[in-house]
């Protein structure tokens, strides 16, 4: 009898086991996702009905057109729940199969990591060869859709004359803010915009260090952080902030009080990049908003809020253009050139910073 008992429990824990591994959906990473024609994609996707995301907030990017757009064009429902990129990685990766999101925006640095930790499918969208070698995964894990660009932001109403270059900062009297770079990713890479400029990269930041060293022992390093209310307040001479930051926060305050230029010395691009969840529920909505996203009417969104879009041949249309700085402010912008370097100067750039420039300030 113990035996037959044994028997029959081991038997129902069979059926029990084929039964849970017959109900697990398959990963979409095994969908092929490039044998398919854009128009077949968008009727998937109108089947599918809507598109969840997460660090797509409508506030952000002017993603808002882009969602309203395919709601109106494709019939996509869709709600973002806003987050930052590592915890959007992190969802992806804790709630698998049982996946509440198909699309996010990350950090340029967090699609690796993504394609790592084995998160995403790839897709190449038909804009596929408008996208620079150094914006995209060769396989079409991740790509930007918009980039950002390290700025000078000159409160006219303080400053005679607004800086162009890292030269002029250097030399001149500015007293300039970059915010937390113990904390901040903006201020980390204004650090890498100035090493790129005094002849250091992201293998040899000292040079960066320096610049701002020499301006806190003058000084002339803020530590007040250049946002929206010390814009408006008055408190900053000059800030150093991605370009798309700087015209929102222009607009916002005053747009002939402030002078925003590209430096024309040298300067740092990045960007943001989609992933699609590797167990997204609407794998094909969520390619169709990539293909969206990289034509004309998507990176004319992007440029409404202010975010510089990825393909330089895009037709933005006029009101969208006029969002942005013209195109010939960014021939010094260049992009990072090893990220993995850059990832690991990161983690020792707070100790850095700390032991040669915070005990300068004064």
């Amino acid at each position: 009898m113990k035996r037959i008992a044994c028997l029959l429990i081991a038997s129902m824990l069979l059926s029990l086991s084929l039964l849970g591994c017959q109900a697990q959906p398959q990963a979409n990473g095994q969908i092929e996702t490039q044998s398919l024609t854009t128009d077949q994609i968008i009727e998937k996707a109108k089947a599918e009905g809507e598109v969840n995301s997460v660090g797509m907030p409508d506030s952000w990017a002017n993603w808002k057109g882009t969602w309203d757009d395919l709601a109106s064009e494709y019939g996509l429902k869709h709600v973002d729940t806003d987050m930052s990129s590592a915890e959007e990685l992190a969802k992806f990766e804790s709630e698998t199969t049982n996946a509440s999101a198909d699309i996010g925006d990350v950090g340029i640095a967090f699609g690796p990591l993504a394609v790592e930790k084995n998160l995403t499918i790839p897709y190449k969208t038909s804009y596929w060869d408008d996208i620079p070698d150094w914006a995209k995964d060769q396989e079409g894990h991740w790509l930007l859709g918009y980039t950002g660009t390290l700025c000078f932001m000159a409160d006219t109403a303080k400053v005679a004359q607004a800086p162009s270059t890292w030269e002029d900062i250097k030399n001149g009297t500015y007293k300039v803010s970059i915010g937390d770079v113990l904390k901040a990713n903006q201020a980390q890479f204004s650090v890498l915009a100035a090493a790129y400029a005094m002849g250091g990269d992201e293998t040899n930041i000292m040079p960066g260090i320096e610049f701002f060293a020499d301006l806190a022992k003058q000084g002339r390093l803020a530590l007040n952080g250049p946002g929206i209310s010390e814009m408006q307040s008055g408190e900053i001479e000059v800030a150093i902030l991605w370009d798309f930051n700087a015209l929102n926060y222009r607009d916002q305050v005053d747009r002939a009080r402030f002078d925003v230029k590209i430096p024309s010395d040298k300067t740092i691009i990045s960007g943001y990049a989609t992933i699609i969840n590797k167990y997204a529920q609407h794998p094909y909505a969520a390619m169709l908003t990539r293909e969206y996203i990289l034509s004309d009417k998507g990176q004319s969104n992007l440029a409404r809020g202010y975010a510089r879009p990825i393909r330089s041949n895009a037709k933005i249309d006029p009101d969208a253009q006029t969002m942005l700085l013209p195109n010939d402010m960014y021939t010094a912008a260049v992009p990072v050139k090893d990220q993995a370097a850059w990832d690991e100067t990161t983690k020792q750039l707070p100790q850095l910073w700390q032991e040669n420039v915070l005990i300068h300030v004064k």
